[in-house]
């Protein structure tokens, strides 16, 4: 189908170049017409008339064409084409960067968090180490003490 859809579009193309080259044909001839001795208005007409009618078959063609070429490039379907599809896929790669990126972004955060959970969770136990030493301080200035108390009664 997307064989004969071309084919199509080159014949039209190709329809189009010869009308241009019969609109430079009534022209040269109505130019002609014009450089003589005694030019003949009929004719000068006939090949104005011509050229005109062939402008804007011409006109109407290309205009025809430039239609079809404005939905292929503006992600009409149509046989043929792959530019919808390159399209999706295009946009398909920025959003999974943009997902990669962001996936990069939390891991990072996350390490970041677990590194201030292990300083918290460090800190902490260096203070329980602290309160324990003092704690079992405690029990021995008592012994000590009463120790002492017990020497200085004797």
């Amino acid at each position: 189908m997307e064989s004969s859809n071309s084919n199509e579009r080159m014949r039209i193309l190709d329809q189009i170049e010869s009308n241009v080259y019969q609109i430079m044909t009534f022209a040269t001839q109505a130019l002609n017409e014009f450089g003589k001795d005694k030019p003949s208005i009929k004719n000068v007409e006939s090949q104005v008339n011509q050229f005109l009618k062939s402008l804007e078959n011409v006109e109407t063609s290309v205009s025809k064409q430039l239609q079809y070429l404005s939905k292929v490039s503006t992600l009409h379907p149509h046989e043929g084409s792959c530019y919808a599809s390159n399209k999706v896929k295009q946009m398909s790669n920025q959003r999974l960067e943009l997902v990669r990126s962001r996936l990069n972004e939390l891991e990072h955060i996350k390490i970041q968090h677990q590194m201030q959970i292990q300083k918290f969770q460090n800190s902490r136990a260096q203070k329980m180490d602290v309160q324990d030493e003092a704690t079992n301080m405690k029990p021995q200035q008592q012994q000590q003490s009463s120790v002492q108390v017990k020497s200085e009664t004797n």
